[in-house]
């Protein structure tokens, strides 16, 4: 059994896309008998760290446990200090009692990830939640995902972000999609191929998409070794 830091914790947000909404990933929470609630308010993946791990480390295994997946995207971009953020009262009893240890104040290091959700293995216990149509969370998680998509979407300007959602072989159409629902903005079809076509790379293939209802577009892949060689002289994508 780990012995936790009652003081300290990691919690991850935890990005996907699907059916064209930019979605997080959101945990049942343990059952409350006698609670108003109904015993499962929703909260983030993470938990109170062990007194001997790194922070990293334990957003990583945070992350492995929930979805199988391994060499996941993943950045840390707060922290969360207030100490009125383990309210409301009924909220802090269910961490206490959970943990086993009299928290009083916790600090968290917050995470947000990326990963394909087809790829992924979730419980039944999780949900996958538009993050447009969050309901209340528990502590002070509505707005670390605030934060989050903040950040991501700061992020997706400058870095290929994108390609973490994207199947290895996509359309432009598919590309101009998650753009469009990361930063929240209807993009010109035209301005964005303008932009987007010059990046060497970004490789056009010999391939169009196949069982399509419209006319099928050309696939693409993403040069990972070619973005990193060119990087240096890009200034973002300035999308």
């Amino acid at each position: 059994m780990l012995n936790l830091n009652p003081h300290v914790s990691v919690d991850c947000v935890i990005f996907g896309f699907q059916e064209g909404k930019l979605k997080v990933l959101l945990i049942k929470r343990e059952k409350i008998p006698h609670s108003h609630l109904g015993g499962h308010k929703l909260k983030l993946p993470g938990s109170l760290i062990s007194a001997t791990e790194d922070l990293d480390i334990s957003a990583v295994r945070t992350l492995k446990e929930l979805t199988g997946l391994e060499e996941i995207f993943l950045k840390q971009y707060g922290v969360f200090g207030s100490p009125e953020r383990l309210t409301p009262a009924e909220d802090l009893s269910w961490l206490r009692k959970t943990s086993g240890l009299m928290v009083d104040r916790v600090v968290t290091i917050a995470y947000y990830a990326l990963i394909k959700i087809s790829e992924s293995n979730i419980t039944d216990k999780t949900i996958w939640q538009p993050v447009n149509e969050l309901p209340e969370l528990i502590f002070d998680h509505n707005q670390i995902i605030r934060k989050a998509l903040e950040s991501l979407q700061h992020d997706f300007r400058n870095e290929p972000l994108c390609f973490e959602f994207l199947p290895k072989k996509f359309t432009l159409r598919q590309m101009q999609n998650i753009y469009e629902a990361i930063l929240d903005e209807n993009m010109d079809n035209r301005n964005f191929r303008k932009k987007i076509r010059p990046l060497e790379f970004l490789i056009p293939l010999p391939e169009k998409e196949i069982e399509v209802n419209h006319k099928p577009a050309q696939l693409y892949r993403f040069d990972k070794k070619l973005f990193e060689k060119h990087k240096k002289i890009l200034n973002g994508f300035n999308l």
